[in-house]
């Protein structure tokens, strides 16, 4: 897959059903889901513990993940990243959420993702 050759839309269709994915298992404090479509690297990294003392702290500061809206998408060869202006229910001011997607043997998978 050479994401250059995808249009803007065409990733956005790959990216927000696993954007949306990924907020909803967070709220849900739902490990298995939110790591389904990580690589095995990312895997090993967001523990369940980990994952759920992060969502914890985000969710008691900043409340829930709300509105979210396209910022930018870049794309190379082999990966593509979107960035999103990221609303939550309790902050007022205006977040980043990022998610670099690559190609694993015909698989699209996550390669690093985060709201800041």
């Amino acid at each position: 897959m050479n994401w250059l050759l995808m249009s803007e839309s065409e990733i956005l269709a790959i990216a927000n059903p696993i954007m949306d994915n990924l907020m909803q298992a967070s709220t849900d404090i739902n490990h298995e889901r939110h790591v389904k479509d990580f690589t095995d690297h990312l895997k090993s990294i967001v523990t369940k513990e980990n994952l759920a003392a992060q969502c914890k702290e985000y969710q008691a500061k900043l409340g829930y993940f709300a509105e979210r809206e396209v910022a930018a998408v870049f794309r190379k060869e082999t990966d593509a990243v979107v960035f999103w202006k990221q609303k939550y229910t309790k902050s007022t001011g205006e977040h980043i959420a990022f998610l670099r997607l690559i190609n694993v043997d015909g698989k699209v998978l996550v390669q690093n993702v985060s709201v800041t």
